[in-house]
């Protein structure tokens, strides 16, 4: 038997889009931001918030996958959720969401599953405001505005008098339904729930939105989602270091270089595997931590780490910085020579070197220095990093 009282309001989360300007795929909805799709991110923010029906507007064809994601983000709230397929526009998206509300809603809250991460203090804020009027979150615009006629400016425009609109949008659902029965009828279609709700005669106020409540509709919008949700940066104070290698070609066996083997490639000559790359980071993190240097560490001092690789060198640097009570932030490496060729295998470098710091960031670039220097006349390789640690605890 159900502990949840029936709630008296419910939110329309509209999924349905393909967003073709995204560029993806999929449907907008079901691309990933991070480990988690769009929709959700959205829906996590929507079971954050107080208890209401919820009804998921999806793409027929993604019904299910839509179904797979409310449960997930549910939690012990699955029975307010439910999915239902969407039309073929957004208004009759909607127009569905409605059809499938309990009898005992009377305030509906409409929703873009676009703008994932909406918090849910908004959503309760647009849900507490309803009465007999509509409710839209709404930001003042900053830019200055221009009306234009083609690519000639016309005149300004007062941003004073402007907001920028954000969901969820609410309203009383007795009016909601009139509104919607209106639009039917007229075959007008309306960008906006508030549009459509005030060109039948209903009022419309605003409350504060948040800029966290963007749309996810262009590549752009879903790099931005992407940084947002990046694992936040472990408290303390941030400690830079730099670090310096190079190695000489002349060494036995493979090239080892970014934590990559390199079959074909001449071998750099050192103490270990000769990996600049992996060395000068090392130098980078235990400098900002004032921990010493990589010959204090890895040196001949050390025959256990002739012919190391890498790998291992960094791996036991994000220990000795783990017992110091230093995290690692992340790190950026550049190596100066004319080989090997290095683009088509930056990303696997990037994940192997960022493997050995724990999944710390790590950014390596490369440049052949113009035929310059010793780099440039193919003699060995230099790198340098920079490194950004936290102490913990």
């Amino acid at each position: 038997m159900s502990l949840i009282p029936v709630p008296t309001t419910a939110i329309i989360v509209v999924a349905a889009g393909s967003g073709a300007r995204l560029g993806a795929d999929a449907p907008k909805a079901f691309v990933g931001i991070d480990d988690r799709s769009v929709l959700r991110h959205a829906l996590d923010g929507v079971f954050a918030a107080q208890p209401m029906q919820v009804v998921v507007v999806a793409p027929d064809t993604h019904v299910g996958v839509a179904q797979a994601e409310l449960l997930a983000a549910a939690g012990d709230r699955a029975e307010l959720g439910s999915v239902v397929g969407g039309g073929a526009t957004r208004q009759q998206s909607v127009a569905a969401g409605l059809a499938a509300l309990w009898g005992d809603v009377t305030r509906v809250l409409i929703h873009d599953a676009a703008r994932a991460l909406t918090p849910s203090a908004q959503i309760d804020a647009v849900a507490g405001a309803v009465t007999d009027s509509g409710i839209i979150p709404a930001l003042p615009v900053v830019d200055t505005l221009k009306r234009v006629d083609g690519d000639d400016v016309v005149a300004a425009v007062d941003r004073e008098v402007l907001a920028a609109a954000q969901t969820p949008q609410g309203f009383p659902r007795r009016a909601l339904d009139d509104a919607y029965r209106t639009a039917a009828a007229s075959g007008v279609e309306y960008t906006d729930d508030a549009a459509l709700f005030a060109a039948a005669g209903g009022a419309v106020r605003r409350i504060a939105g948040s800029e966290r409540a963007f749309k996810i509709t262009t590549p752009a919008d879903l790099a931005r989602a992407r940084q947002l949700l990046e694992p936040a940066v472990p408290q303390g104070i941030g400690r830079v270091g730099i670090g310096t290698d190079v190695h000489a070609f002349g060494g036995e066996g493979p090239l080892w270089l970014a934590g990559l083997e390199w079959p074909g490639e001449p071998a750099l000559s050192g103490h270990s595997d000769g990996d600049a790359v992996a060395h000068a980071i090392v130098d980078a993190l235990l400098g900002a931590a004032g921990l010493g240097d990589i010959g204090e560490h890895f040196g001949t001092a050390h025959p256990e780490y002739a012919g190391a690789h890498g790998a291992v060198f960094l791996a036991r640097t994000r220990e000795i910085l783990a017992e110091a009570g230093f995290a690692i932030g992340n790190v950026s490496v550049q190596f100066q020579g004319n080989r090997p060729r290095f683009s088509a295998r930056r990303l696997e470098a990037e994940r192997e070197l960022s493997a050995a710091l724990g999944g710390a960031p790590v950014a390596v670039t490369a440049t052949t220095t113009d035929g310059l220097g010793f780099t440039g006349r193919g003699e060995g390789i230099s790198a340098t990093a920079i490194a950004l640690v936290h102490r913990i605890g």
